[in-house]
């Protein structure tokens, strides 16, 4: 069966952003996001902020997903994280495609594997869909995306761009 890719709002709303979210339908095919995804991109599109319409990319699959409510209660996962990494623990074969800390480690925990907007970079270089990752990172952190000096020097060493 082939591998599910399930995509959080932060790599989908960074990779658009950066005018790169073919990236995902390049590298993994389709890709599956939980409603409450959709959800949190359109509050950020009636806030003002450029999103896609994600109805727009027949590649992307919308799914239903019932969050057990102990995991709002004691975690601090917004709904996105939270319904993405439920479905996750649902389906067998799943790539996990999110950026934030905390839920990066949960999806840890329970034995998911994980990439985020970084890594979807990295990839895309690797496969040779993008030449150089150095500028898109430097684009990202100009958008606001949070990731420390010592993960960018990791991803530019991992893509061949690092100067050490």
């Amino acid at each position: 069966m082939p591998e599910t890719v399930i995509c959080d709002t932060s790599p989908i709303f960074y990779l658009y952003r950066l005018r790169q979210l073919d990236l995902l339908k390049r590298l993994q095919g389709v890709i599956v996001v939980p409603q409450p995804v959709i959800d949190e991109l359109e509050q950020g599109g009636a806030e003002g902020e450029d999103v896609p319409e994600l109805a727009t990319y027949p590649w992307i699959q919308v799914k239903s997903v019932c969050i057990p409510r102990v995991i709002t209660l004691v975690t601090d996962l917004g709904p996105g994280e939270a319904s993405g990494l439920t479905l996750a623990l649902e389906l067998p074969d799943v790539l996990v495609i999110l950026d934030d800390l905390l839920a990066r480690r949960i999806a840890e925990l329970q034995g998911l594997r994980i990439t985020g907007t970084a890594g979807v970079l990295l990839k895309a270089k690797q496969q040779g869909y993008v030449e150089a990752i150095a500028p898109i990172i430097q684009q990202l952190v100009n958008l606001g995306f949070r990731i420390s000096n010592r993960l960018q020097q990791d991803i530019l060493r991992l893509a061949g761009e690092s100067h050490d």
